[in-house]
């Protein structure tokens, strides 16, 4: 019997909701599985996004900051934020992946069309909603993340209000979407173009392999287009309002400083980080809720 094709949804004897339920749940599993394998990579990459920080100087790699971590703060430290983070996962992860199909047939029912141009859209849409409902959960990673001190996720929670007020956990949510709509969209959008390109082009049946290039293929156009973009994000979150004057007025700003202060390369600081961290993420991500979607009797992605 054949596969049926990708993206079409198998109907639930049990109605919209239980498949709604499946639709969220398989997605934000499988974020919070590959969030847990590859958060000690996250955490080094924040940390060399933050090196040098208005200043031109000599950059130190992953390996160095791996041992000066491990050295000074013990190995749990690349576990830091992991409680927000993986939290976010489950939430941003349904969402991000959940709602890019239900964008997508919104687009095929409008448009009568499904090309790269309506799926980068739908990845935009599905990115960009996800995001602005978690990013407090983001700016507490982040903080987390840079913190030498073991202060917890309700602890740091309660810090970022008492200093900086509420509005503060929603800081920078414009340049937080700008990253999750655009590492959706180029994520989504071309694994699932490489996987329709691979079962036109080759041997490829649906099932491991197909995911696992079509995943890879989308791991390095999410990494391209993304990187510059997350070491802004990843500045602005830092940034204090409570000390007077903000270095960053807007991620505009932030990147002309950047690239003024600290020279072109430097908006991909910790690039090869992001990739070494998005590449087996989103990976693990996409084999994983595709696995998911079949156990369940869903159609692939």
């Amino acid at each position: 019997m054949a596969p049926p094709m990708s993206g079409d949804a198998r109907p639930s004897p049990q109605g919209t909701a239980p498949y709604a339920l499946y639709q969220f749940g398989t997605s934000g599993a499988a974020v919070a599985v590959a969030t847990a394998v590859t958060h000690p990579l996250d955490v080094i990459k924040i940390r060399l996004q933050m090196q040098l920080a208005g200043q031109r100087g000599n950059l130190v790699g992953m390996g160095t900051i791996f041992t000066e971590m491990v050295e000074r703060e013990g190995p749990r430290s690349l576990y830091l934020g992991f409680a927000p983070a993986f939290s976010r996962s489950l939430i941003y992860g349904g969402l991000r992946l959940g709602l890019y199909e239900p964008c997508k047939h919104v687009c095929s029912y409008a448009f009568g069309s499904t090309n790269f141009a309506f799926k980068f859209a739908s990845g935009v849409v599905a990115g960009a909603l996800a995001t602005t409902l978690t990013n407090p959960m983001e700016v507490l990673k982040v903080r987390s993340q840079m913190s030498t001190s073991r202060i917890s996720t309700i602890g740091m929670t309660r810090k970022i209000v008492a200093e900086e007020g509420l509005k503060a956990l929603w800081k920078r949510v414009g340049p937080a979407m700008v990253r999750a709509g655009c590492l959706t969209a180029s994520q989504m959008a071309t694994y699932d173009e490489a996987k329709q390109a691979l079962l036109k082009l080759t041997p490829l049946e649906e099932g491991f392999q197909l995911h696992l290039m079509s995943s890879c293929i989308a791991g390095t156009a999410g990494t391209l287009v993304t990187a510059p973009i997350d070491m802004i994000k990843t500045r602005l979150m830092l940034q204090k309002e409570s000390k007077g004057s903000r270095v960053y007025r807007n991620g505009f700003h932030c990147a002309y400083q950047v690239v003024l202060t600290e020279g072109v390369k430097s908006l991909y600081k910790g690039g090869f980080a992001t990739f070494a961290r998005l590449g087996p993420q989103t990976a693990i991500t996409f084999i994983a809720c595709e696995k998911l979607r079949e156990l369940v009797g869903m159609t692939a992605i």
